[in-house]
């Protein structure tokens, strides 16, 4: 098993459900969650608290700095039919990434005393698959 610089990390979305997906530019970290819920089912004479595991809840955390040549991730978050995201731990290791259809929200923070930056979630709109 091989390890990897998160440098070459990256974000590709696509603006529409159907669309194309090209690299977000400027972003410098991304985050995949893949938590499931858990319901309690202890009972009487139980040792310990049990649970039952439901579905995973996929979500992803991204930022980096803003770019105004690329609106990608507005173009995306204003797409009625969702988007497309496509995750890579790293471009090295091509077929190592996690995708599915999703929604997308972001905002941009422009502080005075640094620079302009961008951030936001995804959210599963559909079947996520995972090559990680």
């Amino acid at each position: 098993m091989a390890r990897y610089h998160g440098r070459k990390g990256r974000l590709y979305l696509a603006t529409t459900a159907a669309g194309t997906a090209t690299p977000v530019a400027s972003l410098s970290n991304w985050s995949l969650d893949y938590s499931t819920d858990k319901e309690e089912t202890t009972s009487f004479g139980d040792s310990n608290k049990t649970y039952v595991q439901g579905l995973p809840d996929v979500s992803v955390e991204f930022s980096g700095y803003w770019d105004d040549t690329d609106s990608t991730v507005k173009t995306a978050s204003l797409s009625a039919d969702g988007a497309k995201a496509y995750l890579y731990v790293s471009t090295d290791a091509a077929a190592k990434y996690a995708y599915g259809p999703c929604w997308v929200d972001y905002s941009i923070e422009v502080p005075v005393d640094g620079p302009a930056t961008i951030s936001g979630t995804i959210t599963a709109n559909g079947s996520w698959g995972n090559n990680l």
